[in-house]
């Protein structure tokens, strides 16, 4: 059983967070993940795509700075959004979330412009909670917040 179904951890901070983009073929999985981010994340803001052409799409008109990418994708897959995404625009952070942890995989990823990656089947919602968690404060300490 997935264990991005099962809920831990604690709620997310306070802070203003820019929209996130999940990236996904997987109507169940995705709806998991939202269901996820917005129980842990209650203010969060989550916009989700299918394939890879529609995730471009929606970031000509949205500013998610952090986007969960499936790798196998109809159409165009998750490594080439991921490459696209990142010609466009560097500082947006990618993170690949598929149930394919090969090195090969790893590599492609991290070679694609991947920030992080995680594997579906052996990441628990806690991890990726403290990663989106992480991430905002980071960004919010680069900007000069608290």
């Amino acid at each position: 059983m997935n264990k991005l179904l099962f809920l831990t951890g604690s709620k997310g901070a306070g802070k203003v967070m820019s929209p996130i983009l999940l990236v996904e073929d997987n109507a169940i999985f995705r709806k998991s993940l939202r269901e996820m981010l917005k129980h842990m994340f209650p203010g969060l803001e989550i916009e989700e795509a299918s394939n890879g052409e529609e995730a471009l799409r929606k970031l000509e008109t949205m500013n998610a700075e952090l986007i969960f990418m499936d790798i196998r994708l109809p159409g165009m897959n998750g490594l080439e959004t991921t490459k696209k995404i990142k010609e466009v625009d560097s500082t947006r952070q990618v993170v690949i979330l598929t149930s394919h942890d090969i090195p090969e995989y790893r590599a492609a990823a991290f070679g694609s412009g991947a920030s992080q990656f995680f594997t579906k089947g052996d990441t628990r919602s806690d991890e990726i909670a403290n990663f989106v968690k992480s991430f905002f404060q980071e960004r919010d300490k680069a900007r000069g917040g608290s």
